[in-house]
């Protein structure tokens, strides 16, 4: 068997087939939910992202006999580093086929180029930002997955444990939930409570709201408080924050979007839940991450009809100061009914850090379970 050959991608055409990979990899599997193309083509493109006003990376594709046999991402967020004070270069958009030799050689090159860089440790699956997919699925192989994560085969972790000097650096859990056929008691009493106690309220956004009331940039300021001290964040800038609500915000439902204000403080905001149905089936239909001929048509339906029985809690977040006073109570007692008019049957939590045990007692009267759970690693450079 002829050596593998790295090679770093250089034009617009090989950048299309890093992207390709993943599809021809995961042809026919059903729990892998494909990205769309110009999606990953948008996030990987330098002069497209704003990620890149302090992120840099590079691309990588394995090779053997002229075939593409694995590829991977190297990303130096400097913010994140400057925030957390490391020195990390991470990994991401990692696929390989099951040869030991071709995910070797594919982390050699990003810890390569990281050491050239004076980093110290590499780490991942990790994006640009957590914006971005992050975590190598560990647990839940048979679980469909969801369109804001990865999926992998169960080999890969086998593969990060075999290399050696690889370690845990974070864990992460996901949860399925159930769509009770009423608000549970313990969220409509808090709900209730809080609204008289505290003079909290409920506001259902409009793209008035979102477009001239300036909504679209405070849900992603909310972000920004609310998960600055998450593993591996960095702040997102003006200038993200104005290409995700460009990008998000008009194909979303806004029913399922809910905020939590202050009438205390001049209507602050203080608490959202970006829910948004479940995508997944209708991604799996999208050939090869196309909208073209029929992908476009299978999304509306999703997304516009509701011709699915689960949501995804996308962004779930509340301000620090208002978690002790239940304000995520009011998101649940608001939300609940929605999903139930749409016939929702269940909801599926997105990453949460392992031992976030705050975010986890939420889902208590939604009978959760976790059955996802992911990984990223490190090792010393």
């Amino acid at each position: 068997m002829s050596s593998v050959v790295v090679k770093k991608v250089e034009t617009k055409k090989e950048l299309k087939a890093f992207i390709e990979f993943h599809y021809d990899l995961y042809e026919g599997n059903e729990f892998d939910v494909p990205t769309l193309f110009n999606d990953d083509f948008n996030t990987l493109s330098k002069d497209k992202n704003a990620a890149f006003d302090f992120c840099e990376s590079e691309y990588y594709l394995a090779c053997r006999d002229g075939k593409v046999v694995g590829r991977v991402a190297a990303i130096i967020n400097h913010r994140a580093n400057e925030k957390w004070n490391r020195k990390d270069v991470r990994f991401g958009w990692i696929d390989f086929v099951d040869d030991m030799e071709v995910s070797a050689a594919l982390l050699k090159a990003v810890e390569d180029w990281g050491r050239a860089r004076g980093m110290k440790e590499i780490v991942g699956p990790l994006g640009f930002t957590d914006m971005d997919p992050e975590g190598m699925l560990t647990w839940g192989f048979d679980k469909l997955g969801t369109m804001a994560t990865i999926y992998n085969y169960p080999y890969y972790p086998r593969h990060m444990e075999t290399l050696g000097g690889w370690e845990k650096d974070n864990d992460y859990v996901e949860y399925f939930l159930e769509v009770p056929e009423q608000v549970p008691e313990k969220y409509a009493k808090i709900a209730e409570m809080i609204e008289n106690r505290y003079n909290l309220h409920v506001r259902k956004l409009t793209k008035k709201d979102i477009y001239q009331g300036g909504y679209g940039h405070k849900l992603f300021a909310l972000i920004n408080d609310t998960y600055q001290d998450l593993y591996g964040f960095s702040e997102l800038t003006q200038r993200q924050i104005d290409q995700y609500v460009n990008m998000y915000i008009p194909v979303v439902d806004l029913n399922l979007i809910t905020v939590v204000e202050d009438g205390n403080a001049d209507n602050k905001l203080v608490a959202m839940g970006i829910t948004i149905p479940s995508l997944s089936r209708a991604l799996q239909k999208c050939r090869r991450g196309r909208l073209w001929p029929l992908g476009w048509w299978y999304l509306l339906r999703a997304i516009k009809c509701h011709k699915t029985e689960g949501v995804d809690l996308l962004l779930m977040g509340v301000l620090p100061e208002y978690r002790a006073k239940g304000a995520n109570a009011l998101l649940f007692a608001d939300l609940i009914p929605r999903y139930q008019a749409y016939g929702i049957k269940w909801g599926e939590s997105q990453v949460e850090m392992e031992n976030n045990e705050g975010v986890q007692s939420q889902w208590g009267p939604l009978n959760p379970i976790n059955h996802k759970r992911r990984r990223c690693y490190k090792k010393s450079l």
